[in-house]
């Protein structure tokens, strides 16, 4: 199945319309986190390990996480429209940390993988921006974290530099580090609501219209609580209640239409695959019971020979019951398989109700052998000589 892909988006903006947050209340920090040796930042593993040992706070891994990746990953202009939509997040993960170089989607992936493992609860939002006072037409990645408890957004490509003249100059810039989201959504827009962080989300189209202020007039959104549920969801029944926010919110533009598409592809796909496993399951559990009833006719078979060779060579009592018994398990487990297929299709159904009538005609047989044995057992060595006559059957194991 194809999974949602983030696309790429030119994700810097050279000039931002508000003061920068001062970074000197980091620099501790930022100098300790920009200290790891290389040797430990091939994997996110080896680099959330040294940031779990050199701080302590949620706040300060956070910080750490930020700055690592905003000042160790380059955007890479040259392929920020090349999207591999069968590229996996582990894959953008491992590019991004061999070549030092990539666009949102690695920004985000890497900061969000390193975050979860350093225990931080921590999200990739998706979404699409404003820049220069017009609406991207390309998705963009972003992050959400709890710290401390609190949701709170980071944009470690923006906060990484800049483009200008179709060149990227690093410099760190504070405003996407812990964005104050009613600022936020000024440029950044996401898909799903949920993550505006606003009790008062804004519609795709307030937006659009450039009405992103603060509406306390509007329903009251408890965005917390609703993170909370999202993340006990299935990936099913977060993109099922993603696109339900998302329609909610307006279908308004294109970005948003592609993403409500895709999303509902997804879910299709999922479902259709989903009954092809039923499907499959039920085949396999059919198999099953086939092969439990030709191992019983099996042994029923091998039962009626060495009955019409008068039981010869010689067994006790207990191991020729036990003959009779084996093929009765098999045919038994064969026949509570079958009941215990549900919701069938009508190819197998079909093949079911042959199976059924070939274990009905099985136990006749069956009980005439375990009839036959009570009366042999009851017998003296001399009456049992008597009994025994040629036996056909023309049972054969199914194909």
């Amino acid at each position: 199945m194809k999974r949602i892909i983030l696309s790429l988006l030119l994700a810097f903006v050279a000039y931002y319309a508000i003061a920068q947050k001062d970074g000197d209340e980091y620099a501790a920090i930022d100098k300790k986190a920009l200290q790891i040796p290389v040797s430990q930042t091939k994997t996110t593993r080896d680099i959330a390990g040294y940031i779990n040992e050199q701080f302590k706070t949620e706040e300060e891994k956070v910080r750490g996480i930020f700055i690592w990746v905003a000042a160790n990953l380059e955007y890479d202009l040259e392929n920020m429209f090349a999207v591999n939509n069968n590229e996996t997040r582990e894959d953008k993960i491992k590019k991004a940390l061999k070549t030092r170089r990539g666009i949102c989607e690695n920004y985000a992936a890497v900061f969000n993988d390193i975050c979860r493992k350093c225990g931080l609860n921590s999200e990739i939002i998706v979404g699409y921006t404003r820049q220069e006072g017009f609406s991207d037409f390309l998705r963009h990645g972003w992050c959400g974290v709890q710290v401390d408890g609190k949701w709170r957004l980071f944009d470690p490509t923006w906060g990484s530099g800049y483009i200008m003249n179709n060149k990227f100059t690093p410099k760190i810039n504070n405003e996407f580090y812990e964005a104050d989201p009613q600022m936020l959504i000024k440029t950044h827009m996401p898909f799903d609501p949920v993550w505006q962080l606003s009790y008062y989300p804004v519609s795709n189209k307030e937006y659009t219209d450039k009405k992103t202020q603060l509406n306390k007039g509007k329903p009251y959104f408890s965005y917390p609580d609703t993170i909370n549920v999202y993340q006990g969801l299935t990936e099913l029944q977060q993109w099922e209640a993603e696109a339900r926010r998302l329609e909610q919110n307006g279908v308004s533009n294109m970005p948003v239409h592609d993403r409500l598409a895709n999303l509902k592809s997804n879910i299709d796909v999922y479902y259709r695959n989903e009954e092809v496993h039923k499907q499959n399951r039920i085949v396999d559990r059919y198999n099953v019971a086939v092969d439990d009833f030709n191992e019983g006719v099996s042994a029923l078979n091998v039962f009626i020979n060495y009955r019409n060779k008068q039981f010869s060579p010689m067994k006790s009592d207990p191991a020729i019951q036990g003959m009779i018994d084996s093929a009765e398990n098999r045919i038994s487990r064969a026949e509570n398989g079958l009941r215990s297929i549900k919701g069938g299709y009508d190819k197998i159904d079909a093949m079911m109700q042959s199976v059924q009538r070939s274990i009905d005609e099985a136990r006749k047989v069956l009980d005439d052998q375990k009839e036959f044995l009570v009366e042999y057992f009851g017998k003296s060595k001399l009456g049992r000589k008597t009994m025994f006559r040629k036996y056909t059957w023309m049972g054969i194991p199914l194909n």
